[in-house]
């Protein structure tokens, strides 16, 4: 598989970014970009493109995409340039890619690349007729790691993780996300587990976007490894950025959306609140809260350099009742799910959705989720991106999401 996938990204990769894009092929600047992309307007986001090495993928995605003679060419070229995205994202942060000036484990020039990148297909105008939409989704899922599976090996026990792009862009457009530079570090890598077993860790960054949720993709990307098969893992847990200064194990997540006014990376609203919760578009059938089952004991032990604890509360509607209550010990009977241990946002949702599924189709299986320490360290000049205390912190958060990972015994 892996060298059917280097013939096809050569062929497709090579070209354009040899040659101009063909006579003929128009583009426009007046595609309408949503909030996220806009947000590319600020000229310090092309410095996480321009000075991590990433350009190179920037440049050639226009003539690749102009290169296209039809609607099934055209995906074959989303496809393959989302996976190169995604490569270099991960060869950029374990060192295998060169990586320009940024740290090799900064997480926000694939965020930034990927963003752009969707620009070029946006504005791309080709002479036959696609689904834009549907080619986007294509890219996004490559450029995620949702079709990068687990090897062949055996005797080697496997984990499934995702992490999350940067959020709060409006306010702080520098912001990285410590969960997605963890995960990219940990792609593809093996791991000695507490039991002296060897693992192999395969990961996902997902977007924070209301959105995509209800269009599926946790369960895009949990349920091939949930099901029986060459891809099914041994255990599972989201990760998300959390709390200041400690790590938490999140005891249980809820099923609702309580986040409202908070806002995704798009400003959509998920339409619940603390008050009045809702459930996800499309989400299945399921209990009003799920309970962790990762080895919480073991992984609770790891206590350095950031704490980590299990967070038991939640808040509840009361059955019978109409006004929201927080129970520290988690859920009572009856109860209408408000948030889990991680909240009513997108993080506590991803570890809904691939919990539920968990319970579907690997109900043994350990899943979970884990809350990373809020990632600081920006420096306080704004032309700045970077500093040594951000890219320490960065660096010793993902070094715990190892050991964490690596406490569990399966």
């Amino acid at each position: 598989m892996a060298t059917a996938l280097a013939g096809t990204l050569s062929a497709l990769l090579a070209p354009a970014a040899a040659h101009a894009a063909p006579a003929g092929c128009r583009t426009v600047t007046t595609a309408a970009l949503d909030a996220e992309q806009a947000r590319l307007q600020d000229t310090r986001t092309a410095a996480f493109t321009e000075r991590s090495g990433l350009d190179d993928l920037l440049r050639g995605f226009p003539a690749a995409l102009c290169a296209a003679r039809n609607a099934n060419r055209a995906e074959r070229v989303v496809d393959a340039w989302g996976r190169a995205l995604w490569q270099a994202g991960v060869d950029r942060a374990q060192g295998r890619r060169p990586h320009g000036e940024l740290p090799a484990l900064d997480d926000r020039p694939l965020y930034w690349t990927r963003l752009a990148m969707t620009v070029q297909l946006a504005r791309w105008e080709p002479r036959f007729d696609v689904d834009r939409a549907g080619l986007r989704a294509r890219f996004e899922d490559a450029s995620r790691g949702l079709d990068d599976g687990f090897g062949n090996a055996r005797q080697v026990r496997r984990i499934f993780v995702s992490g999350f792009d940067p959020y709060g862009l409006d306010s702080e457009p520098r912001r990285a996300n410590p969960a997605g530079a963890a995960v990219l570090q940990l792609h593809g890598q093996r791991i000695t587990l507490a039991d002296g077993s060897t693992a192999e860790v395969r990961a996902v960054v997902l977007p924070v976007r209301y959105g995509d949720f209800d269009d599926g993709i946790v369960e895009r990307a949990f349920g091939p490894h949930l099901r029986p098969g060459r891809q099914s893992a041994d255990l599972i847990t989201s990760i998300s950025q959390g709390y200041p200064g400690k790590f938490t194990l999140e005891a249980w997540a809820g099923r609702a959306r309580s986040a409202d006014p908070a806002t995704d990376n798009v400003r959509a609203l998920s339409g619940g609140t603390t008050r009045h919760p809702v459930d996800a578009p499309g989400l299945a059938d399921g209990p009003q809260f799920i309970r962790t089952t990762l080895p919480t004991d073991a992984m609770t032990a790891v206590q350095q350099p950031y704490p980590v604890l299990l967070n038991t509360p939640v808040t509840e509607i009361p059955a019978g009742a109409t006004e929201p209550v927080v129970r520290p010990d988690g859920p009572t009977p009856g109860s209408r799910a408000v948030a889990g241990g991680g909240g009513g946002y997108l993080s506590n949702e991803v570890a809904y959705r691939s919990n539920r599924l968990r319970l579907d189709l690997a109900p043994e299986l350990p899943g979970g989720h884990l809350h990373t320490p809020v990632l600081t360290g920006l420096p306080a000049q704004q032309d700045q991106v970077t500093s040594p205390e951000f890219e320490n912190n960065e660096a010793a958060i993902s070094g715990e999401v190892r050991a964490i990972i690596g406490s569990a015994t399966l």
